[in-house]
Formats: structure tokens, C-alpha cells, sequence
């Protein structure tokens, strides 16, 4: 008869400091775009090694372990951040990749979704569901009419870094957007910056990330989503970041809305 399997075990980290949230204009900047208050980072421990094919099982302990249900908060409709105070039945998770160290990555907005000089080229104002678009950047983040749409391939589109810069474009509920692309690009690295770790490879000598990211949703018994959030909107999110060899997890999630002012 095959042995159970042993769980991963956590623990919480309320002590850790995120120097993103320490810093003043980097909290303008999300009241600006109505994310204020409304994202989250914490961090957290697990007690043996890792490896990325028990994804599943690794995501599932997670939200199942006690320290984790009595710490990990979750946004009320309210905007309060309280435990989530339950267990998970069923967890749905997603590969992240996370591979890209440069900022350079982004240089390709400037042939045609923002100038040299670094300000958004502007188009016709259109309604895209609930979001209105007003510039290129925009644009080509909500629709596939974008002629800029396809600037960025799939697996480059895929990578946490460009989705947490997606994420900041479109920001929240009242979101007042840029007219530059500075404090959008800005604002995502040292997001990133908290979320990841970078390493020197031994043998190439280059840097390279160190961490392994997944999204996730939890479920209640009935099926229904509860984390990070009740709805199913593309602005409510959340990442687990893990550095495997430090054994620690990084947990990033947000919940559209808008910020109290």
C-alpha cells in the first residue's frame, strides 16, 4: 500500500518588508489608478523542497494549511483585508513564466504605442467593456482591433512581467490613466522587483530568475470561486511567486474596485 504523500507545510511571514508599498509616489501612483489599498503582497515559508510538476498538490497544501487560512487575506466588498478563514476544496493553477531580467523588454511601445519622447500616442476615445480607451497602450491591452495588438507574441504576453504591466495599464475601477509610459513601466519594475529573484548563472556567468510563478483560484465545496476574490473579473488576480531554494512564496493578488480617496 502506497505511503501518504507528505504535505507541505507553511508558514506565515507578517514581518516582511515589500519596499514597493514603502515607497511614497509608488503609492500615489495606485490610488491614481484606483488600485490603492485594493493589492496586497505577503509573504510566506513552506519546509522542504519543491519541485515545479507538484504544482498542484504544492498549491492545494497552501490554501489548506491552517497558518495560511488564519493569515492570507482576502478583499470584502467593504475593501477590509481579513483571513479568509476557510479551506480550499479544489485549486485551479497556471504556469507563469518568469524569465525576463530587462526592462528592455518594453522598448518595442515606442514603434507607434508611445513616442521617443515617451508619451502615449492617443486614438479615438472607444468603450471596451467596461474600460475606455484613450491612447494606443490601452488599446492594444483591451482589443485584438489594436493595430498594436500583436507588437507583443503569446509566450512574450504569458510572462508575469508583462502581465503585471497589463494589470497596471487598466488599473482599477475610477483609474485616471498616464499620458506618459514612464510611470507604468516604473511602477512594474519594482513590483517585480519584490516579487522575484534574480540569480548569476554558475556556468554562463549571466543573470537569470531564480523563481517559479503560478496563478491561482481557490474554490469553496460547492465549486464557487472565493480567492482572490468572488468574481470572475480579469482585474482580480493573484500570483504565487516561489523561490525554491530560499523555500519561500511571494503572494500578490488584487481586487478590481475602486480606491477610498
Amino acid at each position: 500500500m502506497a505511503s501518504e504523500r507528505a504535505k507541505f507545510a507553511f508558514r506565515s511571514l507578517p514581518n516582511k518588508k515589500f519596499s514597493f508599498f514603502e515607497n511614497k509616489e509608488n503609492q500615489e501612483r495606485l490610488l491614481k489608478w484606483s488600485m490603492k489599498d485594493r493589492i496586497l503582497i505577503q509573504g510566506f515559508l513552506f519546509d522542504k523542497q519543491f519541485k515545479e510538476y507538484e504544482k498542484d498538490e504544492f498549491v492545494l497544501d497552501f490554501f489548506k494549511d491552517p497558518e495560511v487560512t488564519s493569515s492570507l487575506k482576502s478583499l470584502s466588498s467593504s475593501g477590509k483585508w481579513s483571513p479568509i478563514g476557510i479551506e480550499a476544496k479544489s485549486v485551479k493553477v497556471e504556469t507563469i513564466p518568469v524569465t525576463v531580467i530587462s526592462m528592455d523588454f518594453f522598448d518595442k511601445l515606442y514603434k507607434g504605442v508611445a513616442k521617443e519622447s515617451g508619451a502615449l500616442c492617443k486614438c479615438l476615445d472607444e468603450y471596451i467593456d467596461e474600460f475606455i480607451a484613450s491612447d494606443e497602450l490601452r488599446k492594444m491591452m483591451l482589443s485584438e482591433e489594436s493595430d498594436y495588438y500583436d507588437i507583443f507574441d503569446e509566450s512574450e504576453k504569458s510572462e508575469l512581467l508583462f502581465r503585471l504591466f497589463r494589470h497596471l495599464c487598466i488599473g482599477g475601477q475610477v483609474c485616471q490613466y498616464e499620458d506618459e509610459l514612464q510611470p507604468y513601466l516604473d511602477i512594474t519594475k519594482g513590483l517585480y522587483k519584490d516579487l522575484v529573484s534574480v540569480v548569476k548563472d554558475s556556468n554562463s556567468n549571466k543573470l537569470k530568475v531564480q523563481s517559479i510563478a503560478f496563478k491561482v483560484t481557490a474554490f469553496e465545496k460547492d465549486g464557487a470561486i472565493y480567492f482572490p476574490s468572488t468574481k470572475n473579473h480579469m482585474q482580480d488576480f493573484a500570483y504565487l511567486i516561489i523561490d525554491p531554494l530560499k523555500r519561500h512564496v511571494n503572494v500578490i493578488q488584487h481586487v478590481f474596485g475602486a480606491s477610498a480617496f
